[in-house]
């Protein structure tokens, strides 16, 4: 069975390439366009192995996505990585100390998305 992958990002585009290379590496993905949305999609099916979060959404940003994700012990080890347009070193340590794994600052490499995914999931 493949690895399920959630993307969390409010931009489509952003949503709908990443999903194109994470498919294409052979990993089932559900997308969706903000923090609730994401929490929604992952108490409906439970079964993710790994998360993918923008910072800056709508409705709910990333950092109280993922606060709210680490809170919950059925969910707090599922590798987590931001991707996120913000890259300063504030920024990266904000996303760290929350509870992100792996921090990627836009616009990221496919071939190191997928090398760092792959190193998360073993």
């Amino acid at each position: 069975m493949p690895k399920h992958i959630l993307i969390v990002d409010d931009s489509k585009t952003v949503r709908n390439l990443v999903a194109f290379i994470m498919r294409k590496e052979g990993f089932k993905v559900t997308a969706a366009e903000d923090g609730l949305d994401g929490l929604e999609k992952l108490y409906t099916d439970p079964q993710v192995d790994l998360i993918i979060t923008d910072i800056n959404m709508p409705r709910m940003d990333g950092i109280t996505f993922i606060k709210t994700v680490r809170e919950q012990e059925v969910y707090r080890d599922i590798p987590i990585v931001v991707l996120s347009t913000e890259g300063e070193e504030r920024d990266i340590h904000a996303g760290l100390s929350i509870g992100a794994n792996l921090y990627m600052v836009k616009p990221a490499q496919p071939e190191v998305m997928v090398r760092n995914v792959k190193m998360l999931l073993g």
